[in-house]
Parts: C-alpha cells; sequence; structure tokens
C-alpha cells in the first residue's frame, strides 16, 4: 500500500508563531529559512514532508512580507526577512488586540455585576479573591472616576493586593489629566524611604494632594462617591494566605468609609510640591534646599530621613536649620515653622 506523505514536522515551543496568524506549515518552514538563508525549496524540505506543502509554505511567507524569494540559475532561492522587522508588526497588533480584548471582558464583568445586583435588589457588599482579581478591579474603579479619587495608604505591611504601587500608577495620572481630583493620606513611615518620598513628592508637584500622617487604621481606595475598595482583614498576611478584599457600593458603610479618609485628611500635614522658586519674606532668597528641608520638617520627618532623602549629610540638615533658625529670629523648630508658612515657605492651607 502506498504510503502519503507526511505533513511537516511539528514545531518546537507549540508552534509560538502560529499566535502571530501562521499556520503550521509556515511556522515550521520559517523556522528552517531563518537558519538556512538562500534555500531553494528542497533545502528547508525535511525527510517524509510534502514537498508541496514546502513550496506553498514558502509562496505564503513571500506574500506575506516574511521571507523573499530571488530566482537564479538553481532556481528559486528564499532568505527569511529579520524577525524583528517581520514579525514586529504582527506582535504589536496581537499585543493590541489583547488589550481590547481585556478591556472588553471587563466591561462585560461590570454588565455581569450590575445585571446580577438587580437581580437580588442591590449587594452593597462584594468579595473579592485573589490579587489578580483584586488588582484588575482596582484600576477598573480608577478608570471609571469621574470627580476624585481618594486613598489611604498605611505604612508597610503584610497586604500586597492594594498595594502602594497599585495605588499610584499611570492610571491616577490619567485621571489627572481628565481633570480627577486625586488626594492621598500617606502614613509618614512611606517617607523615611527615599525612593517612595520621591516619589510622593513629584506627584504632590503634578498636582496630587497627599496629606501626611502618623498612622493609619486600614488601606482604602474610594472613587467618586460611588464606591470604595479596602482588605477584608487588614491583620491578614497575604505573603503566605490568599488575599481577599471588600468592594463596597452605595450603603452607609460606604458613607462611613468617606467620612473616614476626611477626617484622617483633616488631621494630617498636606505634603508641599518639588521646590516652588525662591520667593519668599525672608531676610533673603530661601534656598532651593532649604525649602525643602522646611517641607519635609513640616510633616514631620527625622532630621535623618531628611538626609537621606535629599542625599546630603545629617550635620548638614541640622546645620542649615539652625541657620535658618538664626536668620529669622526663631528660638525654636516650632518658630521656624510658624516663620515658613507666614512667609510663603509652605503652601497655604
Amino acid at each position: 500500500m502506498e504510503s502519503t506523505p507526511k505533513d511537516l514536522p511539528a514545531a518546537p515551543d507549540s508552534s509560538l508563531l502560529s499566535l502571530l496568524g501562521l499556520d503550521a506549515e509556515q511556522d515550521a518552514v520559517y523556522r528552517l529559512l531563518v537558519d538556512r538563508p538562500d534555500s531553494v525549496p528542497a533545502s528547508v524540505t525535511e525527510p517524509g514532508t510534502d514537498p508541496g506543502a514546502v513550496v506553498r509554505a514558502l509562496q505564503g511567507l513571500v506574500d506575506r512580507g516574511l521571507a523573499s524569494a530571488e530566482r537564479d540559475g538553481d532556481g528559486v532561492r528564499y532568505r527569511a526577512a529579520s524577525p524583528v522587522l517581520a514579525l514586529g508588526p504582527l506582535l504589536e497588533s496581537r499585543r493590541s488586540a489583547l488589550h481590547r480584548v481585556e478591556h472588553f471582558v471587563s466591561e462585560l464583568a461590570e454588565r455581569h455585576r450590575a445585571a446580577a445586583s438587580s437581580l437580588t435588589g442591590g449587594v452593597p457588599v462584594e468579595v473579592l479573591t485573589g490579587a489578580a482579581a483584586i488588582r484588575r478591579r482596582l484600576v477598573e474603579m480608577q478608570r471609571k472616576a469621574r470627580h476624585e479619587l481618594r486613598s489611604l495608604v498605611p505604612a508597610m505591611g503584610r497586604t500586597v493586593a492594594i498595594s502602594f504601587e497599585d495605588n499610584l500608577d499611570a492610571v491616577e495620572r490619567d485621571a489627572m489629566r481628565r481633570g480627577v481630583v486625586v488626594r492621598a493620606v500617606v502614613a509618614r513611615a512611606w517617607l523615611e524611604e527615599p525612593r517612595a518620598a520621591r516619589w510622593l513628592t513629584a506627584l504632590a508637584s503634578e498636582g496630587q494632594r497627599i496629606a501626611v500622617t502618623e498612622s493609619l487604621p486600614i488601606k482604602l481606595v474610594l472613587v467618586d462617591e460611588d464606591v470604595a475598595l479596602l482588605p477584608l482583614d487588614p491583620a491578614r498576611d497575604e505573603t503566605v494566605e490568599e488575599p481577599v478584599a471588600l468592594v463596597v457600593h452605595r450603603s452607609g458603610l460606604l458613607t462611613a468609609l468617606i467620612s473616614l479618609f476626611e477626617q484622617y485628611f483633616a488631621l494630617g500635614r498636606e505634603l508641599s510640591p518639588a521646590v516652588r522658586g525662591s520667593e519668599s519674606e525672608g531676610p533673603g532668597p530661601l534656598d532651593p534646599v532649604d525649602r525643602q528641608i522646611v517641607a519635609l520638617l513640616h510633616v514631620g520627618l527625622t532630621d535623618a530621613a531628611i538626609a537621606r532623602q535629599l542625599g546630603i549629610g545629617h550635620r548638614t540638615v541640622q546645620r542649615r536649620l539652625h541657620e535658618l533658625m538664626e536668620s529669622v529670629g526663631a528660638a525654636t523648630r516650632f518658630q521656624l515653622g510658624w516663620h515658613a508658612s507666614e512667609s510663603g515657605w509652605l503652601p497655604a492651607p
């Protein structure tokens, strides 16, 4: 009995190039052509494969711009195009399509929740399980903000699903560009870490209002007057246990959470933006470094923490503060802070 030609050999890595739209034959032939430039069809025809399938695959690669063909005395020779140049646009197209699918899935999920809520008469609290689900919902909430985003960010702990980085990402900056007011209350411990302190100062310079307080009871994100996201158990060790969060819709509980945020924001000291210039009402222009020192002192940082953030010596900070006190006639740091506020060295409350 005559045997039928075998199909082309299975491509390694589960035919990954087929994810970019290549069929199995084109995938296998392109891989061979990458290693065997200037090949005639026979050179990329593996034992037991159908030569006709190879020729069709080569022509398909040429048609798609993944290979070039040049005729010489021995026939047509094929050369693979650069994978970066040839496959890059395909990869970007698929990536864009996946983003659109992701947004569509989020939209379907929201419609599903709304439909389920209407059937049950409205559920004020949802439970989310798993870090990926919690982060996805957080981004979705931030993107839907119309008026204001508010958040409480306690000191570093065992909660990882609603992290500091999650709550201060490009989504918030996009919201600010749309005119959404962004306010946050952060624990002073974040300003002890130089990278986080620089990040917070930069955000304040971009227009975000950030108040600093000694401690906070819970992580919390509020979107408009509509919804809140917070951990189910603030003491839960999410580095060991799966994280669980609550989504709170309009209810008495949401009103209480909004009130909690406003109380802590009012109690905190607002973080100054980056240096605003050298204007002052003191005995002379205020040095930019001195302005930063006074601003960080205002929110309660120690001399050592200020030195770490600004990248200067501890003694340098103490010396400059002493010189500032002498220049304005302040006997205490409290008096220096009063003078800084009155002279416009700090933003108006």
